[in-house]
Formats: C-alpha cells, structure tokens, sequence
C-alpha cells in the first residue's frame, strides 16, 4: 500500500479524533451540575417560557451554544445562575467543557491567588494584539507587568485631582450642545451618541493630549463610529477564534491583510473597516491631527521626535497625562522601557477601553434615572445643592464625596456592569477552591473543582455582583440606597477580590482596569454637569441593552449593530 494514502488518512482520523473526542472521554467536570447539551455542534440549553427567536446565522454557527452569547441573553444567563449555582458546567461547540464561574473563592483563586496558571486565551490575546498592537489587552507575563508598571502613575488619584478641571471644561461643551437643542423645548436627543462623543473628548485630551471633537455640532466622527462599532462586530465573526491563533502561519503582516481583503464574508469586511479607520486615526498622526492640541506635542508626535523635544511639551492639562507617559518612560530603567510600538499600541488601547464602556454605562446610568424619576430628582437636588455651595465645577476632593452622586454610580456599576464576563483558560491542570460546597450530578458534596489543562472558563462578574446569598433577596433590583448604609455583613466576610466596591465590574489581579478611577471621575463629571442641568423622560420607542464583549443600547429591538439610545430632554428652570 503506498505510504502517503496511509499517512493522509491516519492524519484525518486524528483530526476527527482531536475534534470529537469530547463526545468520548470522561472529565472530572461532569459531575458539576450544568444544563443538558444540545444539538451535535451546539453546546447548552434551558427551558424557557416565550424565548426570543435567535438570530439564524448565529443559530446556525453554533447551534444551541449560541444562548450565551446571544445579543440578548439576560433571562438565560438568570436561569442559569438561579438553576445551578456558582458553578456550572456547560457544554460548548462539539463537545467541549466549559465552566461558568462566579463562586467569590473561586474568582480569586483564578484571577489573583493562582491566576498564573490561567492566560485570557490565546485567541483573545492574537485578536487584540491583530487589532491594537502589542498593548495592556494583548501582553502577558512580565511583558505586561512592565507595561502596568509605567502606565499605574498616570491614573493615580492625585493625578485624576488635576485633570478634572478640564473634565469640567469638556463637559461644559456638552451642556451647552444639549441646552442649544432643547432650548424651545422637549426633544428627543442620542444620549447614546453624545456619551461617546464626549467619552472619546476627555480620553484624548486626558490621554493622548489630542482634541478629535469640539463638541458643538451634531455631527457623526467616523472615529467614534468605528470605535463603538467594534466590540458588537464581533458577533458576527465570532467563528473566527477558532483559527485566530493559526494566523501567524499565513505569512507577514501584508499577506494576511491581501487575504483578508479578498475574503467573501461580511462580518470579516466590517471589522476591517473599522479597524482600518482606527488604525489611520490612532497611530498615522498625520498633520492635521497631530496640530490641533498640544502644537504638534501629543504623545504620538512625541514618540517620533528625539527626546529634547520632550522639554516643549506644555505642561497645561490637556497634555499632563501624555507628557507624565513619556516623561516616565525616558526617565525608567532601561529594561523598564517601553518600546515604541507599545507606547503607540496603548493608545488605541486606552480608546478602546475608555470610549465604549465609560459612555455606556453612563447612558445606563441616565435610562435607569428614567426609569426611577424618583432617584432622578433626589439625585439633581443633592447635585443642585453643591453647585450653590462649590460652584458649577465641583472641585474633585467634593465631587468624589457626595454621597448620594457616589450611591448611583457604585449601583449602577454593581447591578448593571457594562462588561458582565471575564473570561480566562487553564493552562496546565489545576484546582479552584469553593467558598461554599456544591451538590455534584453524582448527589456528593463538592468543596474543589479540578479543572483539567485547556478548560476555558467564563467568569461571571455580574452574577458576584447581584449574588443574593451576599446581597439579599433584592440583590436583582437597582438600589442606591444600599450604598448608604453598611453592606450586608455576607458581602463583608466574602472579601470578594475586586479592585472597586466589593465588586468586581473592574476585574481583580494582574489583569484588572488599570483606569476604573479615570471611568469613575469622568461618569461623576458628566452626572453632576447633566443631571442637575436638564430632566431625563423614557422615549416613546422601548430601549434595549444588548449583551457583547461591552453591554450596549439600540432603540427598537436587539441585534442592532450602532449603539444609540434617545430619551427625552428637557431644560430644568433654574
């Protein structure tokens, strides 16, 4: 018999071995309690009463795995927290074990205690090093450490307290838009739109010292477009993890993008796009930009200049963030440095990070304001009163201090977090401890899970966060006035690892948001400046929130790839 025929065919029966062989082999995870599988190539199912029609193409893509990361999830993703717990073993696309996690113990085992032992995957790792460069989303290990290392001062809070004078003055460009719109008036206006818009205003000015939008006319930046536009264009190619980490056998960066461009799929072509124009906005600092702010000395001018260029940086806010990066990065330790390429591939990245989730979860903020005109008005009296007292730029040792300014932000961020998941792979086999034993499918009691080397698990921050076994039986509802009295001493004894709040919408560890207090100042900057300028109504179209990578609103119905949300506006007499 000739010898390739018997190679060949050896090689497809380990290939269709290596690719159903979880339909044959045992694993220490079927025991956790999880949802029956569903079809062949799909993954997890629940019984649901009147369940949403899903969208067809990705019914298709992944059968009934889909229910995850539907756009819209929300009530599989409650019966799967009220059905099996804080653990719960799924089964994904042809097979594979998958654990959902949001037992507390646990997430600080897999994030902070033992989180070298987990990466965030290497397809989210390749995507965000394709699309940003090698920044915070892309690096590991002492890469990143350095990375942090260097960026950490820049998001202090004694340097938050000098940049929020500019804050102010952004923001007060933004009232004075709405105010011009509303001005005869009742109007329904993007709030949505205006978020980003502004959103993507104080991280270039507090970021890369740049002005992308005077914030005076009604006007749609392709910039912020295609930045918002990224996260939810994931969906429609999420296929394509698969085979993200074989990419970089295709050939130099050139021949991947001619393949790209020629390949016959939609979702492939929209995420170009868009990543196109990010690229030709956030790394070219073409003329025109790179002379708007700063006279030509952001922090992208700055990195092609030769370091005496540095002393003609202004030191005026604008700039201080950017002149702070680069300064600290002359100044390091030579194996401290970061290279060029990194310092550029943090700016697309703080955009990214910066843009979409802070200007969404501030339109969460003002739809549940809306919804709870109630909490709208003690809110605007408590805000009016510190405007008579501190004038209209609340300085920031105040701003940060009101009490009930601070109750709306932190419930809103538990209740509600823009990012709901994290998600992390084992690399080498390991074992998560519980906080509280589990029933196993056998009927004995578990205390440890065994995870076996290549488990992919979803951790489910927005299920710690509303866990009603530290937070009560009303731990679903949104409650500011929780915050205003001590937390239920459950909360306390959890010593849940968050970096904020006794929640972890910011993540824990090593790979947690290096700006939550960048976030937390601009969404108190925008509340205090709106909220006590102007009256929030519901529109007469229903709103809804659309679950992806970042959490975002469309008017009408899911599925809608532009984030927008109108609500009704009117000016509040003095």
């Amino acid at each position: 018999m000739p010898l390739l025929p018997v190679v060949a065919g050896g090689l497809l029966l380990y290939g269709l071995w290596r690719l159903l062989r979880d339909y044959f082999v045992s694993s220490p995870l079927d025991n956790l309690p999880g949802p029956p599988p569903g079809s062949l190539i799909g993954g997890a199912y629940l019984p649901q009463p009147a369940r949403p029609r899903l969208n067809e193409n990705v019914a298709r893509r992944a059968g009934n795995a889909s229910e995850l990361f539907n756009h819209d999830n929300w009530g599989f993703m409650r019966r799967l927290v009220d059905t099996y717990g804080a653990v719960v073993r799924v089964r994904f696309v042809l097979g594979k074990r998958w654990l959902y996690v949001y037992d507390p113990k646990a997430l600080h085992s897999i994030l902070v205690k033992d989180q070298e032992l987990y990466s965030r995957g290497t397809a989210g790792n390749t995507a965000s090093e394709l699309i940003l460069g090698p920044g915070l989303f892309s690096t590991v290990g002492a890469r990143h450490r350095r990375q942090r290392k260097m960026l950490t001062p820049v998001f202090s809070s004694a340097h938050m307290r000098n940049m929020t004078p500019f804050f102010h003055a952004i923001v007060g460009k933004l009232r004075v838009a709405i105010e011009s719109r509303v001005a005869a008036g009742e109007r329904e206006v993007d709030v949505a739109g205006w978020m980003g818009r502004t959103a993507l205003e104080l991280i270039g000015q507090g970021g890369l010292g740049h002005s992308f939008d005077p914030l005076t006319e009604e006007r749609s930046d392709a910039y912020t477009e295609a930045v918002k536009a990224l996260v939810p264009s994931f969906v429609d190619v999420e296929w394509f993890r698969a085979v993200l980490p074989y990419t970089h056998y295709l050939g130099p960066a050139w021949v991947r993008r001619m393949l790209v461009s020629v390949f016959p799929h939609r979702g492939v072509q929209r995420l170009k796009g868009i990543t196109d124009v990010m690229h030709k906005r956030g790394g070219a600092g073409d003329d025109a930009l790179l002379h708007q702010v700063g006279e030509g000395k952001d922090v992208m001018s700055i990195l092609r200049e030769s370091p005496i260029a540095f002393g003609h940086v202004r030191e005026d806010p604008p700039c201080g963030m950017n002149a702070r990066k680069v300064k600290a990065n002359m100044e390091a330790d030579e194996e401290d440095k970061l290279p060029d390429e990194e310092l550029i591939a943090q700016m697309s990245t703080f955009i990214l990070a910066g843009v979409d989730t802070t200007s969404n979860a501030l339109s969460r903020v003002l739809h549940l304001l809306c919804q709870h005109p109630e909490v709208q008005d003690k809110l605007r009296a408590e805000l009016r009163d510190a405007h008579e007292r501190l004038g209209t730029n609340i300085p920031y040792d105040d701003l940060v201090s009101l009490p009930y300014l601070d109750a709306v932000c932190r419930e809103t961020l538990r209740s509600h977090p823009i990012v709901s998941i994290s998600a992390r792979e084992a690399h080498r086999d390991t074992i998560v401890p519980l906080s509280e034993p589990i029933r196993g499918v056998d009927g004995g009691t578990i205390t440890e899970v065994a995870v076996p080397k290549g488990t992919f698990l979803i951790l489910g921050l927005q299920a710690c966060n509303t866990n009603k076994a530290l937070w009560g039986e009303d731990a679903y509802e949104w409650k500011p006035e929780r915050w205003l009295q001590p937390l239920p001493r459950a909360v306390e004894e959890a010593r849940i690892s968050g970096i904020y709040a006794n929640l972890m919408t910011f993540g824990a560890g090593t790979y947690s948001c290096i700006g939550f207090k960048f976030s937390q100042l601009e969404m108190k900057v925008v509340l205090s400046t709106l909220v006590a300028a102007f009256r929030f109504q519901l529109p007469d179209k229903p709103i809804t929130w659309n679950f992806a990578g970042v959490h975002y609103p469309t008017m009408g119905g899911p599925d809608k790839a532009k984030a927008e949300m109108y609500l009704k506006v009117t000016q509040v007499a003095d």
